[in-house]
């Protein structure tokens, strides 16, 4: 299975996606999709797949700078892994922060916001996130 990641999962193998819940100051960074049209402005966690040869940190280092612009560090895993909508790929989060000065740019997304804890429903997170956003409420509400 050239070109990308998998896990073995009884008799299929999904690919591994994983996102960055990057926190600042209390609050975490959303991004709403821009394509495509089917979960075109909902909300997620910014990362992607993970390519063959490439480990899941690697991956999400890899795609915050593609996607955002910006480097990353990247902590504790958050939460199991969340089955995306077609069952073909799973979702893996970690918990991350930026480095360096560079604030994140929407450069594949269509908009990006920073939540708190209280702000967390106030957009339409993708299924997959929504269990991540979940335990993430409580973590972001814990002094830092």
């Amino acid at each position: 299975m050239a070109g990308w990641s998998a896990v073995r999962t009884g008799q299929s193998r999904r690919q591994v996606v994983v996102g960055a819940a990057i926190v600042r100051d209390g609050q975490v960074l959303a991004c709403a999709r821009a394509h495509p049209p089917s979960t075109a402005g909902k909300w997620e966690f910014p990362g992607g797949k993970v390519e063959t040869g490439e480990s899941e940190i690697d991956a999400l280092v890899r795609e915050c700078h593609e996607e955002l612009g910006v480097a990353v560090a990247v902590g504790q895993r958050l939460g199991g892994d969340q089955v995306l909508g077609h069952g073909r790929s799973v979702l893996r989060v970690y918990l991350a922060s930026l480095l360096g000065s560079a604030q994140p740019t929407a450069l594949e997304h269509a908009e990006l916001r920073w939540l708190a804890a209280d702000e967390l429903d106030q957009v339409t997170w993708l299924p997959a996130d929504q269990p991540i956003v979940a335990i993430l409420g409580p973590y972001l509400r814990q002094p830092q």
